[in-house]
């Protein structure tokens, strides 16, 4: 971005700007080396006529000097830019010659462009949101496949149960009634034992058999567990 011829520079760094419309525009210029007596200019626009946007001498009540009194940066600060603003700005350095004054160099233009404020924020909204969506989707996805999980883990167990099969065992207990106990309908008459009771229990005690009865040791049964 430099121009130049000896020892002056002309430095217009930006390419292109973008601004919302009501903010500050600030364009960037410097110089430095010697390059004459003449004025340095912002100009808006450069093929079919420039119009003048800044000058050290003259009065431009939305633009005011990023320097200062500083003879090297020319930098210019424009307030409540609006539509009409948006354009091509050139940094120019005038000489003055015999017949007034002369473009000794100019920057290579800064692009101005504007956009809507408002969009940034609703840009910004939208995003939060478009985030918050994805986690939630991620969430309950998450959710979803650890059920999942559950459900065929606890399948997986019953039906290795089904297929191995899980038996309980019953002790029992047999005791023989007194002659005058009814017998078991259907029971096979015994001469020793009337009536068969089969009953769970823990094996009997050795000496706490009663008069009348004779109990024996437990027996065991297996049964399927469903």
């Amino acid at each position: 971005g430099a121009q130049g011829g000896g020892d002056f520079e002309l430095q217009q760094p930006q390419d292109k700007v973008s601004v919302g419309g009501g903010e500050t525009l600030t364009l960037t210029c410097t110089t430095s080396g010697v390059g004459g007596g003449g004025p340095v200019k912002w100009l808006k626009g450069w093929d079919g006529g420039n119009g003048g946007v800044y000058e050290q001498k003259g009065t431009f009540p939305r633009v005011t000097r990023g320097g200062g009194e500083s003879n090297t940066d020319f930098s210019i600060h424009i307030r409540d830019v609006g539509g009409e603003d948006a354009g091509t700005y050139y940094c120019v350095k005038f000489n003055k010659s015999v017949s007034g004054v002369e473009m000794f160099r100019r920057g290579k233009g800064t692009v101005v462009s504007l956009h809507d404020r408002a969009l940034v924020p609703s840009m910004v909204a939208a995003a939060v949101v478009l985030c918050l969506l994805l986690l939630l989707g991620l969430f309950v996805t998450l959710c979803m496949y650890r059920r999942k999980r559950r459900g065929e883990a606890e399948s997986q167990r019953l039906a290795r149960l089904a297929a191995v099969g899980s038996f309980l065992p019953i002790r029992l207990r047999c005791c023989a009634g007194t002659p005058g106990t009814p017998r078991s309908q259907g029971g096979k008459e015994d001469n020793d034992i009337h009536y068969a009771d089969l009953q769970p229990g823990g094996a009997a005690p050795r000496h706490s058999r009663t008069p009348g009865a004779a109990c024996w040791g437990g027996a065991s049964i297996r049964v399927a567990a469903k």
